[in-house]
């Protein structure tokens, strides 16, 4: 069992970390199978004004153009905290992913833009709007989310949301993404969320295409008011690269409040998921958004009762405020294993997926800080909105995650190159720090190479990274990972790393096993299984800790010792950090009130988790 600190520099694997300058683009094959690769930072989920409900909950002037320039670390004004404001640390890669539906509608109003204005219901709308506030317009539209209009509302709607109204909001996103991207530098993506939400239940997706300005303007962003099914999303994405050769991605997000709907065996019809069926998510859904502020969508206690940690921001009830129950429809470990158990039925894994983190922040700020968070939407940002009164919000303040963040390893900064790392999966998640974590899975490391000077050349030399597949074990040999992973030089230092792995077993039946595989100092797995835990530094009196626990970094090749040669199975790591204050204790603390109070705990193990590697018996 490998617990080390490592031999290597710990700034040489951190200087992954820093953006490289611009290379000339790399062919197709050195995408597929990249020799050498940078880790980039990034968040693929942000709304700007031009979202309905951010503008409605209070983010009426920060614009697309100020999101991007927030991020690149320019300071920018936010009404909400009525100051300038500035990101502790830049990201290499953003996407403002503004609501398809009612795009801009409330901003475009503001603005008083000519082409809705020109008609008879985007007249009235203004005087809604002018008269009675930012919701005002919503009187007269019908304004929401709750897909395609029938009746007057469908008359209204071919008004106030017409191809050209939609275009021109459109149009804004565009330029403000072109005007930010410096490629090498900072990489902004043209993207929107597709938001579907039948009965309350969240089906959302987020969609990033790979083109410039001057390609998106080739199409309109399809909405949920066209269709709430997924599979008529995939055939619009399919059709619109046919016509225009833009390639998309689309990626579930919260699927921890989907009601049981995100990760079915069944497709929108009720019917048994099908080759054809799988094909199509693969192809459309390479990713899925596990982290961000509503909640971790990795897996629920009930769902994984031997997981020590499985009980981390679980959130409880749908976007609707009703309590919804666990369901393996809701998670991505389940979703995972149910992906296996189709691909032995049809041949074809639907879910086969990496996973990333992003924020969903409403405030135009792509926002992760724990110690000075402010909040999802804008009227969480004054500290003594956080107190819950006697009527508490659907999405109360504390109950919300400072997360998360999106990590690519990736050939360079710029569209091509990122996009890339998206399409092939060699990419992880985190719920905000910058934990920097390799993963390759192969046949032919040795307990060695864990201490290599460079283990990324020999992870892509012997193996493939994280996101890819194995298959055909040789006789004998059982699949290993070589995992290296350095703290965040911001947070907390590193509890342990661990492997999780999925399964189908001979009777057909999904398994799954954690395993502790490095861990810091010299504590000892006990009869039961279990690694003590690490420790906690953190003074709930003062929100201060330190790291006098915990490694710097942690490595090792670990190598299945379960493994059967003939059973499907996926392998992926969470690395877990020390104990550190809650976003929420930070406020107990700056208020002067119990942290009990908040109702939520004092402290969280940020953690990052890789994209799988699949195993795949030989034919």
């Amino acid at each position: 069992m490998n617990s080390k600190y490592g031999k290597r520099a710990l700034g040489a694997l951190l200087s992954t970390t820093v953006a490289a300058a611009a290379i000339s683009a790399p062919s197709q094959a050195q995408l597929e199978q990249p020799s050498s690769t940078q880790l980039y930072w990034g968040d693929l989920h942000l709304h700007s004004n031009h979202s309905l409900d951010s503008y409605i909950t209070g983010n009426t002037s920060t614009t697309p153009d100020m999101a991007y320039r927030y991020a690149r670390g320019i300071p920018i004004e936010q009404p909400g905290l009525d100051r300038k404001t500035q990101i502790r640390r830049p990201l290499d890669f953003l996407a403002v992913s503004d609501h398809a539906e009612m795009m801009g509608l409330p901003a475009q109003l503001d603005k008083v833009d000519e082409t809705l204005v020109a008609t008879p219901w985007g007249r009235r709308a203004l005087a809604a709007h002018i008269g009675t506030g930012n919701r005002g317009f919503m009187s007269v539209t019908g304004a929401g989310m709750g897909g395609p209009p029938s009746g007057e509302e469908a008359e209204i709607m071919a008004e106030v949301f017409s191809p050209a109204v939609r275009r021109s909001a459109w149009s804004v996103i565009r330029e403000a993404a072109d005007r930010n991207y410096i490629p090498g530098t900072f990489t902004t993506f043209l993207a929107w969320e597709w938001s579907s939400v039948p009965d309350g239940k969240n089906l959302h997706r987020v969609v990033v295409a790979n083109t410039d300005g001057d390609g998106a303007a080739q199409f309109i962003p399809y909405s949920s008011q066209e269709s709430q099914r997924p599979e008529d999303l995939w055939e619009w994405l399919g059709a619109t690269r046919d016509r225009t050769g833009i390639d998309f991605v689309a990626i579930p997000h919260n699927s921890n409040i989907s009601g049981g709907l995100m990760f079915q065996m069944t497709d929108s019809d009720g019917d048994p998921i099908s080759a054809a069926y799988a094909r199509e998510r693969q192809r459309w859904e390479p990713l899925v958004e596990m982290t961000q502020a509503k909640g971790t969508s990795e897996v629920h206690p009930e769902l994984a009762p031997n997981d020590e940690f499985a009980e981390f921001e679980i959130r409880r009830k749908l976007l609707i405020g009703t309590p919804t129950p666990a369901d393996e429809a809701d998670y991505a470990r389940s979703a995972l294993l149910r992906g296996l158990q189709i691909q032995r039925n049809t041949g074809v894994n639907p879910y086969n997926f990496g996973m990333i983190g992003s924020t969903d922040s409403h405030t135009s700020m792509s926002d992760v800080q724990e110690s000075n968070y402010t909040g999802k939407i804008v009227t969480d940002m004054p500290l003594s909105e956080h107190v819950i009164g006697p009527n508490p919000v659907i999405f109360p303040a504390w109950e919300m995650g400072a997360s998360g963040r999106v990590a690519a390893w990736a050939t360079e900064n710029t569209r091509e190159g990122i996009f890339a790392s998206f399409k092939r999966k060699e990419v992880y998640a985190t719920t905000g720090t910058r934990i920097a974590l390799r993963m390759f899975g192969g046949f032919n490391f040795s307990t060695a190479d864990a201490d290599a000077n460079d283990i990324a050349a020999i992870g892509y030399a012997r193996g493939i990274p994280m996101g890819g597949d194995l298959t055909a074990a040789p006789a004998g040999r059982a699949p290993s990972l070589l995992i290296h992973a350095a703290k965040d030089p911001l947070s907390g230092n590193l509890d342990r790393v661990q492997v999780i792995k999925g399964w189908i077993d001979d009777n057909g039946t999904a398994q799954q096993h954690v395993y502790d595989v490095a861990w810091s100092g010299d504590r000892v797995i006990d009869a039961d299984g279990k690694l003590p835990a690490v420790g906690n530094t953190v003074d709930t009196e003062t929100a201060l800790y330190t790291n006098t626990i915990g490694a710097t970094q942690l490595a090792t090749v670990w190598t299945d010792p379960d493994f059967d040669p003939d059973q499907l199975a996926f392998y992926y790591v969470r690395v877990l950090e020390i104990p550190t204050p809650r976003h929420s204790l930070y406020d107990a603390v700056a208020l002067g009130i119990p942290f009990e109070r908040t109702g939520q705990p004092a402290t969280i193990q940020e953690r990052a988790y890789s994209s799988p590697i699949w195993y795949t018996p030989a034919s």
